[in-house]
This record gives C-alpha cells, structure tokens and sequence, in this order.
C-alpha cells in the first residue's frame, strides 16, 4: 500500500503543489531553466527534496505543472459576448504578454508541441474558429495556424526582446537598425530601404496582432456550407 504521510522535512506539512509549482515559477523567471533544481527548490521552500518530491517526481512534471499554471493564469475568463475574431485576439495579446513577462515560457511550449498546455490553448482557439468557419477541415489548419503562429512569432519576438544586443535602449537599437537598412544597396533592396521609418516606431505587441487577425480573416472568407 503505498505510504500516504508526506516526507519528513523542515515545513513539508505546509507544501501544497501550489506552493512548489509557484516557488518554481520565481526561480524560472529569476534565474531560467539551468536555475530550477530541486536543491534551489528546496531552499527557497525551507524544505527538503523528499517533500517536494511528494508533489512532482521530477524536474520535467515540474516544468510542465509551470508551464499549465502560467498559461491558464494568463488566458483567464473569456469573455462570452465578444465576437469569435475578438476572443482569439485576446487569448493570443494574452499568451504573447505572459511570454514577455516569462522569457522561459515560450520554450516549454515549443518544447513538447501537444503537452497539456498546448492542448488548452488549441481547444481554446478551435470553439471560436467553428463558430467562424463550419468546415472540419478548415477548422482544423485555421486552428494549427493560429496557435503556431502565436507561440512561434510570439515566442520570437519575447526572445528577442531578452537578446543582449536588445539590453539596452529599444528605440537607439531600431534606430540604428532602421538607418542600416535605409543604407541598403537599392537595386537589391528598394522595399526594405524604405521601411526604415516603419522599423523605428513599430509596436512590437501591434505587428502581433495583426498577424493574428490576418490568419483570422483569412478563415472568415471560407465560409462554404458544411458537407451534409
């Protein structure tokens, strides 16, 4: 019969999953993936390895149990009178903000592509991609495309936020990117050079969105009736 009295451990009476999978969360936003071990995790709970390990059994469930914490945190309540188009937008603002709060995040989502966090977040675009789109097979790669597209370009853009050559002022970085670029040789690059006035005063968050909404609109226009 398995033993049903947590380990024996400085204050392991007062651990709850909560707790540990919370503590985790502050090392992993303070020191990053290489920081959570179960020596930091104990310390930083007072406790010792066997208690935590009565709430998660390895490093991987703990990251997991992180990662679903911090997504659903993040998408909270929906909110029923928006418009499908509306929702999916928030829900993606929503998970590209909490990746740029958490550096961390958007690693463990790409990570394991169908872990349970993943699934959450898929289940959650798919009810408002039917009522947009009545055709299972459209519902399906308008589904994929968003979620890929918001932990892809969110994750991207989150990561290179945290870069070290993005350390320091953003608007000195785009400028100086902006001017390289109105530089460009012409023949080769008669866009790009002049997009340079764009780059220096873009939001990060605004181009976001608007690929979200064009993949949504996209959607929108496959309205053909569904096969009886």
């Amino acid at each position: 019969m398995k033993n049903t009295t947590p380990p024996a451990g400085r204050r392991s009476s007062a651990l709850t999953h909560e707790r540990v999978v919370g503590a985790a969360i502050d090392l992993l936003d303070a020191e990053g993936e290489g920081g959570l071990t179960f020596r930091a995790l104990a310390a930083a709970l007072e406790t010792g390895h066997g208690a935590i390990q009565w709430h998660v059994a390895n490093k991987t469930e703990l990251l997991r149990a992180a990662t679903s914490a911090t997504v659903s945190r993040a998408v909270g309540t929906r909110d029923s009178n928006a418009a499908p188009n509306e929702a999916i937008r928030a829900l993606a603002l929503n998970v590209f903000d909490v990746m740029d709060a958490h550096p961390w995040l958007g690693r463990q989502l790409t990570g394991s592509p169908w872990q349970p966090s993943m699934l959450f977040l898929f289940e959650l675009i798919g009810r408002e991609i039917q009522q947009i789109c009545p055709r299972r097979e459209t519902q399906f790669t308008a589904a994929s495309a968003v979620l890929t597209y918001i932990i892809g370009a969110g994750g991207r853009e989150t990561a290179n936020a945290q870069a070290p050559e993005a350390t320091g002022d953003r608007l000195d970085l785009l400028d100086t990117m902006a001017s390289f670029w109105e530089n460009l040789n012409d023949e080769d690059y008669r866009f790009t050079r002049t997009m340079g006035e764009p780059l220096r005063t873009h939001d990060d968050r605004d181009v976001f969105l608007a690929g979200v909404d064009l993949i949504v609109a996209g959607t929108m226009h496959d309205r053909a009736p569904a096969a009886v």
